[in-house]
């Protein structure tokens, strides 16, 4: 009895080959785990993962929908850019006053625009908001085109006060109905003129100057001189110049 008691006990605990395959696969390490279709499945597994993240990081950085190229809001009020600085010369600084002296271009107030419309069209239905803004002093509601990010330091009056025009980043605004954007503003943009800015300083006297056109002839150069105009050419290139 001993001796068979102890032959049950011994056959309870043997498994047979099917068996202990059923349990080696679904223990973590197992024969599955090792095989080459699980190791076939996590390859195409990561590397369709690889392929969803690069389609969305591409779509998203590297076309117009992050860089705004030909973006053109509709503004509250149907200001035509090619009317009042095309057809009748009127100055950039005009309305955008403290471009000069400040990192922001500002946008006009109602009291800009009503220095002229007080007496020119003073019934037209389009200046209605014009007028109805002026009266309650509340600002008019631009929407606003060309912004960079937030981590992004940019100053109007630097650029200006370098030679930098208003059409080398804005484009011909002189020729636009409804403003949009015409370059990228991205970070290698930039980084292209810093590197090699001659060809893109002007005197201070064509800033404005819409038709003023870039100097091909020192495009590109091997040498950029030290001084343009008798300022000091020496835009910064390194991360801190904007990034601050």
């Amino acid at each position: 009895m001993p001796h068979e008691d102890f032959s049950r006990h011994m056959s309870v605990k043997r498994t047979s080959p099917r068996e202990r395959t059923t349990v080696d696969i679904r223990r973590p390490g197992g024969r599955f785990a090792r095989s080459p279709q699980f190791r076939l499945l996590v390859g195409l597994s990561g590397l369709l993962t690889l392929i969803l993240i690069g389609g969305v990081a591409l779509g998203y950085y590297a076309t117009d929908a992050n860089l705004n190229v030909g973006y053109g809001p509709v503004q509250p009020i149907e200001f035509s850019h090619k009317l009042h600085a095309g057809d009748l010369g009127l100055d950039c600084r005009f309305c955008h006053f403290t471009v000069e002296r400040s990192a922001f271009a500002a946008l006009p107030p109602t009291q800009i625009c009503m220095k002229c419309h007080s007496k020119v069209r003073t019934d037209s239905v389009k200046l209605l908001p014009v007028r109805a803004t002026f009266a309650e002093s509340k600002p008019i509601p631009w929407v606003r085109v060309h912004k960079l990010p937030d981590f992004v330091y940019f100053d109007h009056a630097v650029h200006l006060t370098a030679g930098v025009g208003c059409s080398t980043c804005h484009g011909r605004v002189d020729q636009m109905q409804r403003v949009e954007q015409v370059q990228s503003l991205s970070m290698g943009w930039c980084i292209d003129c810093h590197r090699q800015p001659a060809p893109f300083l002007r005197s201070t006297a064509d800033l404005t100057n819409m038709s003023w056109k870039v100097a091909v002839a020192f495009y590109p150069s091997a040498h950029t001189p030290a001084t343009v105009g008798g300022r000091p050419n020496e835009p910064p290139t390194h991360c801190s110049g904007c990034h601050r």
